[in-house]
């Protein structure tokens, strides 16, 4: 092993600093990792060119492209891989086919760090595409649980499947987590203005934003409100004061801040109990007042009336959404319980040891 510098490679999805699931997990960490004496090389399937178009409709030759360039890279970190003593692999190798890279890069690598993100183990359907739903294999995330040599999970019910299939026995939930320094309150809490209610997301979380569209329809009928989505797609809701702002690193924070109550809609499924409950952390931070299903992950993080709301019908997301519409106060009360939350627990400063000393483990192990 290098006597200077611990080198990992870092293998994901996704190019640095655009994805929401890697930002607000591990990427954020980087800077940490690097004061402790190790050197971060990061490969991401998809490079920039591919990400700007994968989630649009269209473009099929570019997206082939891309992928063949994600395949190209990942056979260059194979050759490459004797060079680092850590491969940090987040969700997966490469996103088709079987497990083979997935086996190649495990045979090869010295130390294999494991990140895995929502329950993809019980992959929902892919209903925007059907046929990439085919070329999907649950092999290789089943292959990666059981042989890494430490496994980092998104949710409390993935670790207990993973520590349970894992060889070693190893195997850490890590939330996700925000820079309460960064993200801050900047609300009025008053009805001065049109009220916003806001959601964030990308077009994989997309369903879940639909489910609420015959509540806001009812809650129309009584209520002057905004809806906001920040997000990565295009979205229509004829009938309803809809702004839609596509997400930017560097508006993020005004965006979110301009929100007046967050809502984060899921369903009662396996998927579902693997998601890390991040919409939630992210609204409270900002100290926005979260309505949230009551299910999985977000019964964690909520308490319901204390620091947020949970709910499961439609009859109850449109009571809790008519009462912070009416009450500034109450928005102020779990709004200001929220933000101490995600300080207290959910913070970039408290969660970073967790992940360097997983990496600690690791290497010396």
């Amino acid at each position: 092993m290098s006597q200077d510098k611990i080198k990992i490679l870092v293998i994901c999805p996704f190019p640095q600093g655009v994805a929401a699931g890697q930002r607000l997990k591990y990427e954020q960490y980087f800077g940490h990792w690097k004061e402790n004496g190790y050197e971060i090389t990061v490969s991401s399937f998809m490079d920039l060119p591919m990400w700007e178009i994968v989630y649009s409709s269209g473009n099929y030759g570019k997206k082939v492209l891309g992928t063949l360039r994600g395949y190209l890279r990942r056979i260059k970190n194979i050759v490459n891989i004797h060079q680092y003593d850590v491969v940090y692999i987040h969700m997966w190798v490469t996103p088709f086919g079987s497990s083979l890279f997935e086996r190649v890069v495990r045979m090869l690598s010295k130390r294999l760090i494991y990140d895995i993100e929502d329950n993809i183990i019980f992959k929902k359907s892919n209903s925007f595409n059907p046929i990439v739903k085919l070329l999907k294999s649950p092999d290789k995330i089943k292959f990666l649980i059981r042989t890494a040599d430490h496994l980092i999970s998104s949710s409390p019910f993935l670790n207990d499947y993973c520590l349970e299939s894992n060889n070693k026995k190893k195997c850490t939930y890590i939330s996700s987590s925000v820079d309460t320094n960064r993200f801050v309150p900047a609300n009025s809490y008053s009805n001065n203005n049109k009220v916003v209610i806001g959601w964030t997301g990308t077009f994989s979380s997309k369903e879940y934003l639909d489910l609420l569209r015959n509540v806001f329809l009812k809650l129309n009928e009584k209520y002057d409100f905004r809806l906001r989505v920040i997000a990565n797609f295009n979205y229509e809701f004829p009938g309803i004061d809809l702004e839609v702002i596509q997400w930017s690193k560097n508006n993020e924070v005004d965006d979110l801040q301009g929100i007046d109550i967050g809502v984060y809609p899921l369903v009662d499924d396996r998927w579902v109990l693997g998601k890390s409950g991040l919409k939630a952390i992210q609204y409270m931070a900002f100290g926005i007042p979260t309505v949230a299903t009551n299910v999985g992950t977000n019964q964690r993080i909520i308490q319901h009336k204390v620091n947020g709301w949970l709910v499961k019908t439609d009859a109850e997301w449109i009571e809790s959404l008519s009462t912070l519409l009416d009450d500034y106060e109450l928005r102020r009360k779990l709004g200001e319980a929220g933000r101490k939350t995600v300080v207290d627990n959910y913070s970039y400063q408290i969660i970073k040891s967790k992940y360097l000393s997983i990496l600690t483990d690791v290497v010396k192990g």
